[in-house]
């Protein structure tokens, strides 16, 4: 993996730099193509012989759940042409990483048993920035195995909360 990386780094420091003045919007619309380009079936369509890198842009534009921008679409042109189009997901975490770095945050992943409404993920967030210290922003996944309760990644970082955590925790004290 350390392979992709490495492939993934100047066009994401490029990409960086070229996009200063809108860095949101520049995750945006990479964010969206990068999970385009993670489809296993695409990738099985992208490296086929006969499949020209106009094909590949056009199915990648098309499916993408944004309006690409002239600067987006020569980008995504850049990658497809230079086959790279397997490196576009690590591109996208490593400008998101060059991102917080610049505004002092991190990207939190808050797993909740059931859904959580604005005004209580509003109220958890400044929680949690005071917990961890930093800006965080926030994405929640629902995960109904936790039974209730929260667990929040934050890079290496865990705060878990959960009842399967505290159950967890009970039968490794009740085993000892």
């Amino acid at each position: 993996m350390a392979e992709l990386a490495t492939i993934a780094r100047p066009y994401a420091e490029a990409l960086f730099k070229s996009a200063k003045a809108d860095l949101d919007g520049t995750a945006g619309w990479l964010d969206a193509l990068a999970a385009v380009a993670g489809n296993a079936q695409l990738q099985q369509f992208a490296g086929n012989p006969k499949v020209t890198s106009e094909q590949v842009f056009d199915v990648i534009g098309g499916v993408a759940k944004t309006t690409l921008s002239d600067h987006a679409k020569n980008f995504l042109r850049t990658v497809i042409e230079n086959n790279r189009l397997s490196a576009l997901p690590e591109i996208a975490a490593q400008f998101r990483a060059l991102k917080n770095s610049q505004s002092g945050s991190s990207d939190a992943t808050v797993y909740s048993a059931f859904p959580i409404d604005a005004n209580a993920l509003s109220g958890l967030s400044q929680v949690l920035e005071k917990r961890f210290g930093r800006k965080l922003n926030l994405t929640v996944q629902q995960e109904p195995a936790l039974i209730g309760g929260i667990r929040v990644v934050v890079g290496d970082e865990v705060l878990d909360t959960s009842v399967k955590a505290r159950l967890e925790q009970m039968k490794t004290a009740l085993a000892a």
